[in-house]
């Protein structure tokens, strides 16, 4: 398994094929196993690197848990330099979208084209007392739930009805993985996530996706960060959950490849 030592982390990162650098970035309750689909639909057109973030899957814990983006955003810049990638193409769904935003502004030069999937606003788009009633609960169910009792509590939301069984399969074993680490420094993060503003000084192209039936994320998310931002295209997966991208990856990956090919 392929590692960087990152400050004093150890990422672990999956890579595979050959062409210009695709990085995609999991979401809360995943890790870089959910995006096989997307790494053998795409690899034979882009180099493919899916990371585990810091507290995920095989890469380490951070010593103290971190309360906001930058910081998984200075760690996938570390990783990035490790790799010798001046310049990537960098996808990431849900929480991975927040991470993919905040090292779009930090990073701008290192970016080609940006996909944010299944988006969300965070506290944006929530009241003070919503927002705190978030973070709670998830500190909660980290603190006291077992990984399994997690997944089963989330699975339905995560998932729309259409799903398959080998997707349920496959989404309840990766979320087992969820760590408190890594889960309580995103609660964190996206209590303190407020975006918006930061959007309209994005200038690479940007394709916004979403599942038709999203009820995490739902699609008003994605369009309102749509309309915020100044050179992007909105594509719906039809039928499709919160977690599209598995139940759907033909869909979800042509309209990657769509995307990455059209020359602006």
């Amino acid at each position: 398994m392929p590692y960087v030592k990152v400050e004093d982390l150890s990422i672990h990162y999956e890579i595979e094929g050959n062409g210009e650098p695709l990085v995609l970035l999991h979401g809360m309750s995943n890790n870089s196993q959910s995006w096989k689909e997307q790494v053998q639909g795409l690899k034979e057109h882009y180099t493919v690197i899916a990371w585990d973030a810091p507290g995920y899957g095989e890469s380490s814990d951070p010593a103290e848990e971190f309360r906001n983006f930058k910081e998984f955003a200075r760690i996938l810049n570390g990783m990035m330099d490790q790799l010798k990638l001046e310049k990537i193409h960098l996808l990431g769904h849900s929480m991975g979208a927040a991470i993919a935003i905040e090292y779009c502004c930090l990073y701008p030069d290192k970016i080609n084209k940006l996909i944010l999937a299944d988006s969300t606003r965070g506290a944006a788009a929530l009241t003070p007392e919503e927002n705190e009633t978030k973070l709670k609960n998830r500190l909660f169910s980290i603190g006291n739930l077992s990984t399994e009792e997690i997944a089963e509590k989330r699975i339905q939301a995560l998932l729309s009805p259409h799903a398959s069984e080998k997707v349920h399969t496959r989404v309840k074993e990766i979320m087992t993985q969820i760590r408190p680490a890594g889960y309580r420094s995103v609660a964190y993060s996206l209590y303190h996530l407020n975006q918006m503003e930061s959007l309209s000084h994005i200038d690479v192209p940007v394709l916004v996706i979403c599942g038709e039936l999203d009820t995490v994320t739902p699609i008003k998310e994605s369009e309102a960060i749509h309309e915020e931002l100044i050179n992007s295209r909105l594509v719906i997966i039809p039928e499709g959950g919160h977690l599209c991208y598995q139940e759907n990856p033909g869909k979800f990956n042509s309209s990657i490849l769509e995307f990455l090919n059209d020359i602006e």
